[in-house]
């Protein structure tokens, strides 16, 4: 087993294909599959499963690429300071839910140190990459909701990759309308009144479980829904449809605007 093997797997897992890794790679095809091959037959194991969609790690697969990338960012690390030329600069990542008060936190933390000497990160993604980001080491913190629907699947992921949870705050749930929404000038809303609007949600992926929403409500049965990627995109959906969402009370008004 090489570096290089390591680089490979690593590269493949992140892109979900053979042939787009290879591109990012500068190597054929028919040698990273021939690399991949030599290590898997070296560890007794299978790495990837292959798909017409691509590939997907196998649970043996899994538990190698997180053993893997850690040791590969280890190596990095030394490269970095050790190698010629390098020059080593501290680390910070945060992995999170779509929260804009997280930015907003992340923002003010970063006033406070110098950027020329650190390298920070924060990563807007799904529930089940925050818990992988914290897990692998690529990310310091992971910031995520918890409810008494969520709670037990959460936490049992949490220690099955040994992770802790520490709460910052209880939150009561809000729906979230445009200013200019039919809705919007009403103190509360039932689910009665909401029917004629889109819910929208994050999308969680295909192995994305409603345990792992982000919205509170998830298991309710909604008549029309529109899943979107990234909280831009959330935010137009919402003044251009007329679209809802049901999550905490936590909004920052300076980063997500006064609408």
């Amino acid at each position: 087993m090489t570096l290089q093997q390591l680089h490979y797997v690593i590269t493949i897992s992140e892109m979900g294909s053979f042939n787009k890794a290879s591109e990012v790679l500068y190597i054929a095809q028919p040698s990273l599959t021939s690399a991949v091959q030599e290590l898997e037959k070296e560890l007794g194991i299978v790495i990837f499963s292959r798909t017409r969609k691509g590939v997907t790690l196998t649970n043996d697969g899994l538990e190698f690429i997180n053993h893997a990338r850690q040791l590969y960012q280890q190596y990095e690390i030394l490269l970095d300071k050790y190698g010629k030329g390098g020059t080593l600069k501290k680390k910070f990542g945060i992995s999170t839910q779509h929260y804009s008060f997280a930015v907003k936190s992340f923002v003010e933390m970063v006033k406070k140190f110098n950027t020329a000497e650190y390298e920070f990160a924060i990563r807007e993604t799904r529930t089940r990459e925050v818990i992988e980001d914290v897990s692998t080491s690529r990310s310091e913190i992971g910031i995520l909701y918890l409810s008494d629907f969520n709670r037990k699947v959460i936490m049992k992921l949490l220690r099955t990759n040994n992770l802790e949870f520490h709460k910052l705050i209880e939150c009561k749930p809000y729906v979230y309308l445009w200013k200019g929404h039919p809705l919007s000038k009403q103190k509360s809303n039932r689910f009665e009144q909401l029917a004629d609007y889109p819910c929208l949600s994050f999308e969680q992926g295909d192995n994305g479980s409603f345990y792992f929403a982000e919205e509170v409500y998830s298991t309710n049965e909604y008549l029309r829904t529109i899943k979107a990627n990234d909280r831009a995109t959330m935010l137009n959906l919402m003044v251009g449809l007329n679209g809802y969402t049901l999550c905490s009370g936590i909004i920052c008004e300076e980063l997500n605007g006064s609408d």
